[in-house]
């Protein structure tokens, strides 16, 4: 699926149009940062002359009932309530996640909030570039020159915090959380560790360290993307999710027709990629197929939360 940034701008936010069957516009970064005023916005892409079919924006948590007039779909988050992590360490997450935290205190792994600085870009190059394939599918930053991953990383700059996991003073594994304008939601835009080490379990540390962040800075929602992805509602990902505490929560997503085919593809479902009209049951087994075919090619072990 093709994407495009385009000239507009709202903001200070780029506009992202995506070339399906038919062309769906959407802020950049539209599920960590929110739409204040979205009758504004959608009036001026109505004006605009940019060709987009459907403009479609989420609602911001933690109102889950909708609030404006404009056709929805029910998306999803996985999203943890946060009031102290005390509560959290004690109450919202169990013994075997509890000891994966402490493993990696255990094996000298030190969890700390970091500054955007090249040696933070350095370490996050060379995690991305461990491995072509990441959670049995390719992974896209592979292969990255070390400029365009700065560039990446340093988007919403002015609102991001980066917490990192260093073994010996090696960066091993990191999150950017990315707050969103009213203080009560943190996203987590990337999360990542070394395949090499697992055993030591940095993700885990690293959550613990996000929900410290989070506490300290008295935000009420710790965001950690979806919680399932189209049919697929169940996956090692959404296991370990669940494990640290966070919940499905159903939220809605405004879909806006701007052109009278805008209006037919959101009727008939058009504006969805191709495999969300094929069943799951199929979807699955290519998705096997995909991850046999990357264990034979790259001879690697399936990866594990």
């Amino acid at each position: 699926m093709a994407q495009k940034k385009t000239s507009l701008s709202f903001g200070g936010r780029e506009l992202v149009i995506e070339r399906r069957l038919c062309r769906v516009a959407h802020l950049d970064a539209d599920d960590y940062k929110f739409l204040a005023d979205p009758e504004a916005t959608v009036a001026e892409l109505h004006s605009s002359k940019t060709r987009i079919d459907l403009f479609t924006f989420l609602q911001k948590l933690p109102d889950t009932t909708p609030k404006y007039a404009y056709p929805i779909e029910w998306d999803n988050m996985a999203v943890l309530p946060i009031s102290t992590y005390e509560n959290w360490w004690t109450k919202q997450i169990g013994n075997k996640t509890r000891n994966m935290a402490r493993q990696a205190q255990k094996k000298a792994v030190v969890v700390r909030e970091v500054p955007f600085d090249d040696v933070l870009v350095r370490g996050i190059w060379e995690i991305y570039n461990e491995s072509p394939v990441r959670q049995e599918r390719w992974f896209p930053h592979y292969g990255k020159s070390f400029e365009a991953v700065r560039e990446m990383s340093a988007t919403f700059l002015d609102s991001s915090v980066f917490i990192g996991a260093y073994d010996s003073g090696k960066l091993i594994g990191f999150i950017k959380l990315v707050i969103d304008d009213s203080g009560t939601q943190a996203g987590i835009m990337h999360i990542l560790s070394m395949l090499q080490a697992r055993d030591k379990a940095p993700t885990n540390a690293l959550v613990a360290q996000a929900v410290h962040s989070c506490a300290n800075r008295h935000i009420p929602h710790l965001v950690y993307a979806k919680f399932a992805y189209g049919k697929k509602t169940q996956s090692s990902l959404s296991d370990f999710k669940e494990r640290n505490g966070f919940q499905r929560v159903d939220i809605p997503r405004y879909y806006v027709p701007l052109t009278n085919w805008g209006k037919i593809a959101l009727s008939t479902g058009l504006h969805h990629k191709v495999t969300d009209h094929l069943p799951e049951s199929l979807v699955a087994k290519l998705r096997s197929l995909r991850s046999a075919w990357y264990q034979r090619k790259f001879q690697f072990k399936p990866e594990s939360l």
